[in-house]
């Protein structure tokens, strides 16, 4: 049985104390969508991920962390992978922490690590369609940066589909928004910059009508923690690496 413990990497841990423009640094790193909080004995208090990173603007800023912190997924060392993601799914983060009893941090797990070895482990059951979220918000190539910067600090998304005369151009994350120095800037001026100017056209997409395992090897093969569907060239929903261990046997 594979354990957290197999898995477990140094992450970064910060103080309720420090800045957010720290946390952000940290965050534009593409491992780490969540970065956790600690006291000084390095007891677990929580996490803040991308979205936090992106509620302030400003290059420099004394705002700290400690508002924005929230309760934060934990397994022990000994707890099987399952367990770890099944605890991030609960959470829908991408990191659990790892810790001893008291519960200080002795470091943490990616699900980006387990969910390869997880799905070759079991049998994944149902398509696409069963398990995919229908509730897709949608943005448009000539929408402002600043429009979907503030969307998605809003609804807590990780990233829209950009729809072009109804078929899909690209899709915007948290991670384009918060590794550009330049959306900052153009947030903060309130630039009519579009979107299609900082999004990602390479996209991976998936049928409906397919098994959630062949939704699961893309996931895998080309690295990425979602896929749109599309029905023929209309999106009729989205599948992260959540909804396919949903799915599990």
């Amino acid at each position: 049985m594979r354990t957290a413990q197999d898995f477990i990497l140094e992450i970064p841990v910060l103080k309720p104390g420090d800045p957010i423009t720290k946390a952000r640094q940290i965050l534009r790193d593409d491992r780490f969508r969540e970065v956790y909080v600690a006291d000084a004995k390095r007891n677990l208090l929580g996490y803040i991920d991308l979205t936090d990173g992106l509620r302030v603007t400003a290059t420099k800023s004394n705002i700290t962390i400690e508002g924005f912190v929230k309760e934060a997924p934990m397994v022990h060392p000994a707890d099987p992978i399952e367990a770890a993601a099944r605890a991030m799914r609960s959470y829908r983060t991408d990191s659990a922490a790892v810790v001893d009893p008291e519960p200080r941090i002795a470091g943490g797990v990616l699900l980006a690590d387990l969910f390869p070895v997880i799905i070759s482990r079991h049998e994944l059951h149902g398509t696409v369609e069963t398990r995919m979220s229908r509730d897709v918000v949608v943005v448009e190539p000539d929408d402002g940066i600043a429009k979907v910067y503030a969307r998605i600090v809003e609804s807590g998304f990780s990233a829209f589909p950009v729809m072009k005369k109804r078929r899909l151009a690209g899709i915007i994350s948290r991670r384009d928004l918060i590794g550009s120095r330049r959306v900052r800037s153009v947030v903060a001026e309130n630039a009519k910059t579009p979107v299609e100017s900082i999004m990602n056209t390479d996209v991976v997409t998936i049928a409906p009508g397919e098994p959630v395992s062949a939704a699961a090897e893309l996931l895998v093969r080309h690295d990425v923690s979602r896929l749109p569907v599309l029905d023929g060239n209309r999106l009729v929903g989205i599948i992260d690496r959540h909804d396919v261990l949903a799915s599990l046997g």
